[in-house]
């Protein structure tokens, strides 16, 4: 099982780089206004894409028996998830006013980033504990 590690682990990347990119793009244009932001099928790929990276996430977990609540870097890392995903609801859907959606785009976008940060360095504070 050991051997699918690798392959898993860049698909795994993969699906976290596609997902930030969407997302990013979605933002950006809600932030222009363009109905693009919200379209079927953008969304259905997000959804696709999330799901994959999802999968290949828990069996990540389960290979390198690497557990939440056990793990301190992947328990934040599945906390901010959580953040994450709300942040990007408010920004794309929820929030009332253009403001509070771009808020709330660069809030998730944030989020996103140190999450990454906190999967290369396998440290709860990411780049921060590193300094």
């Amino acid at each position: 099982m050991t051997e699918l590690y690798p392959a898993l682990k860049m698909l795994h990347i993969g699906c976290v780089l596609v997902s930030g990119i969407v997302f990013g793009l979605r933002g950006v244009a809600m932030l222009a206004r363009s109905p693009w932001a919200n379209q079927v099928q953008i969304k259905r790929l997000s959804y696709a894409n999330d799901s994959v990276l999802l999968g290949a996430g828990l069996l990540l977990m389960l290979l390198t028996h690497q557990y939440p609540g056990v793990t301190p870097w992947l328990s934040v890392k599945l906390s901010l998830l959580v953040v994450y995903i709300v942040l990007g609801i408010f920004a794309l859907r929820r929030a009332r006013s253009y403001a509070r959606r771009a808020a709330f785009f660069v809030a998730a976008i944030a989020v996103y980033l140190f999450m990454f940060s906190i999967a290369r360095t396998h440290h709860p504070l990411g780049v921060l504990g590193l300094l």
